[in-house]
């Protein structure tokens, strides 16, 4: 099995996408670790004084000004996990769950955390065996740290809580002790590192960006059949519009657009004696559309990896001069709300455009098309009702695309004021790629239906290929037939990287993420 090293604050896009992908090893890098025994030996040293120190000697939220004796600091973290296990709903699916553990390793490698080794090592024992802990996907509104799922994760770490296994909720003690891993007994201020932090939802972000890579690919090239299918011009494509504007991501899907039609036979045959002057905005505007929510993606990646690498507990740990620990507020989830909103918009308006080019392709007043893509139209209803869930699909998304990160509910007896829901913001994306991917699949069937009525035309070696590779599975449909099969199986295509497969083997294209 691969091993990745991790070296905190070093973490790329690739690596996250990596641990990510399938069960791997981590290993920390030994350069990391004196740091870390250094930030725990003056936690230590604080935890035995006369000062009070936040979360080391003290409670916790509205309780700071208690102070706790030296003989129940042990007992304080314990309870402190806890009381904040109090998640609800559906479990984190196994792949956040083990981007959690990796992410929290490398922020308590860092060195300002003040835990010992053994927790760290801890959590890459327990990913690197495999084990899930069980963590409720609702109970975080993404400030003082994700609190009550990290919790979940660390009570499994400790013995006390629960692991997913094959589906199911199993004692984590047992499964602890099947891979020969010690409970993680805490110290002083442990507890507080462990749960004090963004990493539930800024795994759930990093999961959203890593899943909708491919279905981003995949609307690129479904919606470079739909233009051929609509016999659209490919003129809005030319790289003089884009380079007059500037917008790096609109440059970009322009390229990717004139290299996936490059060559079609379709295009060459309504070159003249075409009487439409220009396409709809569903066609010409896909590089400023999806150009734009390209950019919105790359930026969105860009924040989330530097929260990868960051430090969000609280206090911090300095051990440079004399020493510090200092309360603050890296906590606060805020960049991955914003993050995580801006992600949603730019998932929403992906599917909101492919629900535009169906409704196109439908419409033979605009596509010139036989109506619905019914090769019988009245016998048969064709497309008419793929449409419909295509637009509920879409209205959907609009609901959820609403930012999370502009409410906030104060907690902990108002201690804790403003707060980011960016654990929502970052959730709710898997709802919406989703949703999405069922809008391109059936805008894939939608303009392969509509490339058959071309025929003997054919289309660009690209289009021409993801066409074949529909027709593995999906016939065309020249009668009305029980099309829900057909639809599942076209969304597999965009989900399973199928057709994103055919634009990444294109030579000479950008990348579609900007290596962070």
């Amino acid at each position: 099995m691969n091993t990745v090293l991790l070296e905190p604050g070093r973490l790329t896009l690739d690596a996250i996408a990596t641990i990510h992908r399938a069960p791997l090893q981590l290993a920390l890098a030994d350069e990391a670790r004196p740091a870390v025994r250094a930030s725990c030996a003056l936690v230590q040293r604080a935890a035995q004084g006369e000062a009070a120190i936040y979360g080391v000697n003290t409670g916790f939220g509205k309780l700071a000004s208690t102070r706790i004796s030296t003989g129940q600091l042990d007992a304080l973290q314990r309870n402190l996990i806890r009381s904040h296990s109090v998640g609800v709903g559906a479990p984190m699916p196994p792949a956040v769950v083990r981007l959690m553990l990796a992410l929290k390793a490398a922020s308590l490698a860092r060195g300002h955390s003040g835990v010992r080794e053994e927790v760290i090592d801890t959590l890459l024992a327990v990913h690197n065996a495999g084990l899930v802990p069980y963590v409720p996907g609702q109970g975080s509104v993404g400030a003082s740290g994700d609190l009550a799922p990290l919790a979940h994760m660390t009570l499994a770490l400790m013995g006390e809580g629960e692991m997913l296994h094959d589906g199911r909720r199993e004692p984590a003690a047992a499964h602890l002790q099947r891979c020969r891993i010690a409970p993680l007994h805490l110290q002083a201020k442990e507890g507080l590192a462990l749960i004090n932090g963004t990493q539930a939802s800024t795994a759930l972000a990093l999961h959203a960006l890593v899943k909708f890579e491919s279905v981003l690919e995949a609307a690129l090239v479904v919606g470079a059949m739909t233009v051929d299918a609509a016999r659209g011009s490919d003129g809005p494509f030319d790289p003089r519009i884009h380079a007059c504007r500037g917008q790096p991501g609109q440059i970009d899907v322009a390229r990717y657009y004139r290299a996936l039609l490059a060559g079609s036979a379709i295009r060459l045959s309504h070159l003249s004696g075409d009487d439409r002057v220009q396409d709809p905005y569903c066609l010409r505007c896909q590089p400023q559309v999806v150009g734009a929510c390209l950019d919105q993606l790359r930026h969105a990646a860009l924040v989330l990896v530097r929260e990868a690498n960051a430090v969000t507990d609280n206090p911090l740990v300095f051990t440079d001069g004399a020493g510090a620990i200092i309360s603050g507020g890296n906590f606060h989830a805020e960049p991955v709300a914003l993050a995580a909103d801006a992600c949603a918009l730019a998932i929403a308006e992906v599917g909101a455009i492919a629900e535009r080019r169906i409704a196109m392709l439908i419409d033979n007043g605009v596509s010139r098309l036989p109506p619905f893509l019914a090769a019988d139209p009245g016998l048969n209803s064709g497309f008419m009702i793929a449409h419909v869930t295509a637009a509920a699909l879409a209205s959907e998304n609009k609901s959820l695309a609403h930012p999370a990160s502009v409410d906030s509910l104060p907690t902990s007896a108002n201690q804790e004021d403003h707060v980011s829901m960016a654990t929502f913001a970052a959730r709710r994306l898997q709802s919406m790629i989703d949703n999405t991917a069922h809008i391109l699949g059936i805008e894939l069937l939608s303009a392969a239906q509509g490339i058959e009525f071309l025929r003997p035309l054919r289309s660009s070696v690209a289009i021409e290929a993801a066409h074949a590779l529909l027709r593995e599975r999906c016939p065309a449909m020249m009668q009305d037939r029980h099309l829900a099969p057909d639809i599942e199986a076209a969304t597999t295509l965009i989900t399973d990287g199928s057709l994103a497969r055919i634009l990444r083997d294109m030579p000479g294209l950008p990348a579609l993420w900007i290596p962070a």
